[in-house]
């Protein structure tokens, strides 16, 4: 069950329908839900969906026409997640969060594909949380990444090509500790299911969701991705490695995104990984 705190809305002719529900559990978690229009048919499948903000920024109604362009051009439900941001929260609230969304929309889907993704932190969130589903055995069709940042140190050459780029290292390292501490969290669930707070802690990748990654040439955080996707292959992961052009760090928020159009492209059921 979930408590519909708006009515469905359509943004134009054409745009998707989308409301705001809250997720029922011990930590509700508020969700903003975009559907395909009706005239496309069923959605293509159901894809949960983390903001990004640097784990302590952003909302999904600031992320809106970003979700909702999403919904539009893949022909997915997208369900926008509101997790509790850092550092009030810390690892792995916002996690579990995003884990809440995604066993609920597994719920709604009834057998359609089911994926998690997110831009910039929430892609972190997204990856560590298409971990915890591998450990619980639930099956997912995609992790879809926008250029998530992974090394908590920011220590690899891309970070460091340009001191003006965005984000700049020394400001992701502090957004880094708001998140997860100053050290490696071992955090784990009642269950025994470790709940990482980046990919880099899993010593294995194999048997997690294909991938799709994408993130822009300059991007400081480029390297990250490029590296996560050369582990994923050696674990034996299907992976799509987009690098659009003129792609930039938050560029889902741009009016014409280049990321969104390629993820939007990549998402559909015959190109998938």
């Amino acid at each position: 069950m979930s408590l519909a705190i708006s009515t469905p809305t359509r943004g134009g002719s054409g745009a998707p329908q989308w409301s705001r529900l809250v997720l029922p559990g011990p930590d509700p978690v508020p969700v903003q839900i975009y559907r395909p229009a009706p005239a496309d048919g069923p959605p293509a499948g159901f894809l949960v969906w983390a903001h990004g903000g640097s784990w302590r920024h952003g909302s999904a109604a600031e992320w809106h026409h970003a979700t909702a362009t999403l919904a539009e051009r893949s022909g997915w439900t997208v369900i926008s997640v509101d997790y509790r941001l850092a550092p009030r929260n810390r690892h792995p609230r916002a996690v579990h969060d995003v884990l809440t969304a995604l066993y609920w929309t597994a719920g709604q889907a009834a057998g359609a594909p089911l994926a998690v993704g997110g831009d910039s932190a929430g892609g972190t969130l997204a990856a560590c949380a298409a971990l915890v589903a591998r450990e619980r055995g639930l099956p997912l069709t995609a992790q879809v990444l926008a250029y998530p940042p992974l090394d908590p140190t920011c220590s690899s050459a891309s970070y460091h090509r340009s001191p003006q780029a965005f984000p700049q290292a020394a400001l992701l390292r502090q957004a880094w500790r708001a998140w997860r501490g100053d050290g490696e969290p071992a955090t784990y669930d009642e269950d025994g299911t470790r709940v990482y707070s980046t990919p880099w802690e899993a010593p294995s990748l194999a048997g997690l969701a294909p991938a799709v990654l994408a993130v822009g040439a300059h991007d400081p955080v480029r390297d990250d991705v490029d590296a996560y996707a050369r582990r994923l292959r050696l674990d034996g992961v299907p992976v799509r490695l987009l690098h659009p052009p003129g792609a930039v760090h938050g560029d889902v928020l741009r009016q014409n995104s280049p990321v969104l159009d390629h993820i939007a492209r990549a998402i559909s059921r015959k190109d998938l990984p």
